[in-house]
């Protein structure tokens, strides 16, 4: 038997061996060919007939199957072929900024079912979107912006389940917005997109009121520049996620709905140029708007809305031509951040009165073509003021007065990126120099910012942070950056902002093609995240002429291929020879029949062997340290499975508690049989426990893996999960210092999985489910099936498909499939500020985050947040390093990775918070006073998932199972 398996293994290994040369699915290979044929200027090394061994760039592959294309910005041209259809495994497809690709977008994009981002932003394709896009069940990036599309929007985009992002501005689409009917899909069905943007198209009819609902999940509603007309629909103020509002530009008639004062997000709201009548719009009660046009429509004569002064936030105030009469309140002046007020051509009347505390930011206060008949002079405002065209003006006026009767001269030149102390070199006529004062070739194109904050273009704090950001994203993300320069910022026709950027290289002259498609990749994917000033944006590259590749690299992938085959022939030999060795065991195995038979693997082995004794021929790998049990000892544990040891249950299956012969007291995973999920998940786990030692991981005891039975037996951890904690359900009563303590137990945990850990593991499933508490109540950390090892990662990242928890999955992990450390670092922070709430962070679409986010304020005690605070935290005391807690816990669930802190570095900020509550960082739990367990031994038990969700790929939503819990 052994000669029979040494000749199978042999010949399996000789034909892996002469198949190395063909790794390209043959189907694949001829789409590429077809585009190779089709387009011009494709990358020089797009040679050979094996695209995924020879490296061809843009290409990548898994098992012999292309699964992304990425060729942004290569200057690219021809059309896209309806040979894409057959790429049944892309998943991910950039043509961005590929000006030279036009024609129409095939029908056949609906045969690629795994395709999760379609991103073919700036470049010259036309005719209809075809309704086969809608066919796609895992797409999550839909940016076909910046080209020139034509006819209608296809209703059965509505059929997307997945969709995040819906780009389908600067195009010529036209007719109205398609919504739901019968058996008809429209854009009302997509209640998880948060991104709608639709602008500077040709969309005509009413905007359908059936499009928003409040069980929507928008942040972005972008129409401007459109033909809309109508009413703007009432069920828009129903939709409490939207962030930014722009349905400027448009010819949308009647009032303005009331409700919108009920979109307390809404930070930009953009209503200029329209028919709108009625009562000037009451916005009182939307607290954090920084930027509001309401120009040019034909709202009822009206005094000046008193709330104004109350919008603390508020950096622009656009209300030219909208009947406001009266006098202007001194406070509004005062706001803190007001930079621009623009209320020409309206009816005020009476002195200007601007005060003497006017904001230090005001740079701009525009009244002309109104009736001011006086201007009061108290504090002498430094900056520009028209009163052109009003009476003050009309008399002889000297001063003061006098100079804000005529436009001033701005002789400041636009913002461009100063030297680094440095002296700018003179270049060459097609380099320029970067602000390190090197020569180089930069990629380069415009930034266009939809909404931003802000209306100063003038101050350079805002141009810096987007730098910094900017280095910081191209840095992290291993892209050869050496600086990045900004310049020429302006405001177009639709009030976008426009800035231009050049992208230096670092230690050489020009950028590979790989180097420009990464970052226009991170461009066009929205990998890259602004400061929130800046708000949505897209960039629109320029050709890149002076790609470093030179002719060497294409010998050099041929030179590749001639090894493999060497090797291959080479391998080829040496195991025929071993064939032969293996024939001759074979038969003296034949001819030696007095040997013993050998037992077959799936029989039950014997518990006191370890696991590297007894894994020999098993799925499970060769370990050392947990125990090998056999189904019989577990069943006796157990007794026999009863129901009585039922204490949870998930996706793999049951948990049991049981009693060892030793006494030891277990807790048994058992998966379900046949289950692939369990399999996966408790192979996963006895991989990575067996490797991991921390007081704050739960230890593996052993695991069982007999014929159909997979079992993982862990310590008993008898104080249950933090989520019984919190909820009560446990009996556990823990008050401010014993969450400090928890959070630190469980930050150090994940500090050592993502520092200590060889290779580093991100655990992928942080929720308050996965914390257990022990008799000491220290936190220890559980449920590895979805934790991912990262030693194949050499940028802290990879590509997988997205799985976790509804509520605590990072929201960049869930667009770009980029799993990091920072990942758990988000999930981290949604536990933290579930400590502080004892609130589920996702319930009928309430968001925890997002609820702190909006209630905090940091001039209040205890930031504000009282209502939303835990009343079992002890609330009649101080809470000493509150403030700190929350400011900590925001910075983890920031949306960028980026800005989010590592686990080290919680670690650290949590300790510093516990000695500002007079606590000791290295004290058990149980030793900051007296604790409730009333339920020790409670059948709520911690390896037990009461809620389990998880997302494929392409982050499609599995809905929550409801499991038993036994009481």
């Amino acid at each position: 038997m052994m000669g029979r398996g040494i000749l199978r293994f042999l010949l399996m290994g000789l034909f892996q061996f002469l198949v190395v040369e063909a790794a390209t699915d043959p189907q694949d290979f001829a789409v590429l060919r077809s585009f190779k044929t089709q387009w011009q200027n494709i990358p020089p090394n797009w040679v050979g007939s094996d695209p995924c061994a020879d490296g061809w760039e843009g290409v990548v592959c898994t098992d012999s199957r292309v699964i992304s294309i990425q060729l942004s910005s290569m200057g690219l041209k021809g059309q896209l072929s309806g040979d894409i259809g057959s790429l049944t495994e892309l998943k991910s497809l950039d043509l961005s900024y590929n000006t030279g690709l036009t024609g129409p977008l095939p029908p056949s994009i609906g045969n690629l079912k795994k395709l999760t981002n379609l991103i073919l932003v700036g470049c010259g394709f036309s005719g209809p979107i075809p309704s086969e896009i809608g066919y796609l069940p895992k797409l999550v990036f839909l940016s076909l912006n910046s080209n020139s599309f034509n006819g209608n929007i296809p209703p059965t985009i509505g059929s997307l389940p997945s969709l995040y992002w819906l780009d389908l501005a600067d195009n010529k689409l036209s007719g109205s917005i398609p919504v739901s009917s019968g058996n008809t899909s429209g854009l009302d069905m997509l209640t998880h997109t948060k991104h709608f943007h639709f602008g500077k198209n040709q969309l005509t009819g009413d905007i359908p009121a059936q499009l928003f609902s409040a069980n929507m999940k928008l942040i972005h509603v972008l129409f401007e520049d459109n033909q809309l007309t109508g009413s703007i629909p009432t069920t828009l103020g129903l939709v409490k996620t939207l962030e930014v509002v722009r349905l400027d530009r448009n010819s949308l008639s009647g009032n303005v709905p009331s409700n919108l004062n009920n979109l307390t997000s809404v930070s930009e709201l953009h209503l200029s140029n329209n028919h709108l009548v009625g009562p000037f719009p009451d916005l009182s009660g939307m607290l954090v708007l920084n930027f509001v046009d309401l120009s040019n429509n034909t709202f009822a004569v009206s005094d000046f809305p008193s709330y104004f002064p109350t919008l603390v936030s508020l950096t622009t105030l656009e209300a030219e031509g909208t009947n406001l009469q009266g006098l202007l309140p001194p406070a509004l002046f005062s706001l803190p951040q007001l930079q621009t007020l623009n209320l020409k051509t309206n009816l005020f009347n009476g002195s200007l009165d601007i005060g003497s505390s006017f904001s230090g930011q005001l740079e701009l206060v525009d009244l002309q073509s109104n009736s001011i008949t006086g201007y009061v002079e108290r504090g002498g405002y430094p900056n520009e003021l028209r009163l052109m065209d009003n009476p003050v003006c009309n008399r002889s006026s000297s001063g003061v007065t006098a100079k804000f009767c005529q436009l001033p001269v701005h002789l400041s030149p636009p913002y461009s990126t100063p030297p680094n102390s440095c002296v700018p070199s003179s270049c060459p006529n097609d380099q320029n120099s970067s602000p390190n004062c090197e020569c180089a070739y930069p990629y380069s194109g415009i930034l266009f910012f939809r909404a931003p904050s802000f209306s100063d273009l003038g101050n350079t704090t805002y141009y810096t942070s987007l730098e910094s950001a900017l280095l910081k994203s191209f840095q992290t993300h291993n892209a050869p950056v050496d600086s990045v320069s900004l310049g020429n910022p302006s405001k177009d026709a639709n009030s976008y902002l426009e800035v231009s950027l050049q992208v230096f290289p670092s230690d050489k002259q020009s950028f590979s093609r790989s180097d420009i498609a990464k970052m226009g990749f991170m461009l066009s994917n929205q990998t890259f995240k602004p400061p929130k000033t800046f708000g949505p944006y897209f960039f629109i590259a320029s050709q890149y002429a002076h790609f470093s590749e030179s002719a060497s690299s294409v010998v050099g992938s041929k030179n590749i291929s001639l090894w493999i085959i060497v090797g291959a022939s080479v391998g080829g030999f040496i195991l025929l020879t071993l064939i032969f060795v293996g024939v001759c065991l074979c038969c003296r195995k034949r001819r030696g029949k007095a040997v013993s038979e050998r037992k077959d693997v799936s029989e039950p082995r014997h518990s006191g062997a370890t696991s590297g004794d007894a894994t020999k021929g098993s799925n499970f790998p060769q370990l050392k340290g947990p125990k090998l049990f056999s189904s019989d000892e577990l069943r006796k544990a157990t007794n026999n499975f009863s129901e009585a040891n039922d204490i949870g249950s998930g996706g793999y299956g049951k948990v049991y508690r049981g009693t060892l012969a030793s006494g030891r007291l277990v807790a048994i995973k058992r998966s379900q049989p046949g289950s692939t999920q369990g399999a996966n998940e408790l192979t996963t786990e006895v991989e990575l426990l067996s490797r991991v030692h921390h007081k704050n991981l739960v230890s593996l005891v052993g695991f069982c893996f007999e014929g159909k039975e997979q079992m993982l037996v862990y310590e008993f951890v008898p104080n249950g999960t933090l989520k019984e904690s919190l909820s009560g359900k446990s009996g556990v009563r823990l008050d401010w210092n014993r969450r400090l303590r928890v959070a630190l137990g469980a930050a150090k945990g994940l500090s050592y999985l993502h520092d200590l850990a060889n290779p580093p593991i991100v655990h992928r499933d942080i929720k308050t489910n996965n914390l257990l508490l022990d008799e000491r109540l220290n936190a220890k950390v559980a449920d590895f099936g979805l934790s991912k090892p990262m030693g194949d990662s050499e940028n802290g990242q990879i590509i997988t498909q997205v799985k976790g928890t509804m509520g605590y999955l990072d929201p960049e992990y869930y667009m770009s499939n980029q799993l990091t450390a920072k990942s758990d670092v988000y999930s981290f922070g949604v536990v933290m500020l579930e400590l502080l709430t004892a609130r589920v962070p996702l319930e009928k679409g309430r968001y925890v985050v997002k609820e702190v986010m909006v209630a905090t304020n940091r001039e209040k005690d205890r930031y504000g947040l009282n209502e939303l605070l835990d009343p079992n935290l002890g609330l009649t005391n101080p809470l000493k390093g509150l403030e700190q807690f929350v400011d900590l816990a925001m910075r983890c669930v920031e949306e960028a990775g980026d800005d989010r802190p590592t686990m080290s570095e919680v670690v650290k900020e949590i300790e510093r918070i516990m000695q500002m509550a007079g606590m000791s960082a290295n004290a058990d739990s149980a030793t900051s006073g007296a604790y409730d367990t009333t339920s020790i031994m409670s059948s709520h038990h911690p390896y037990n998932n009461n809620v389990v969700a998880s997302f494929d790929y392409s982050g499609v939503y599995t809905p929550p199972r409801v499991v038993r819990q036994q009481v």
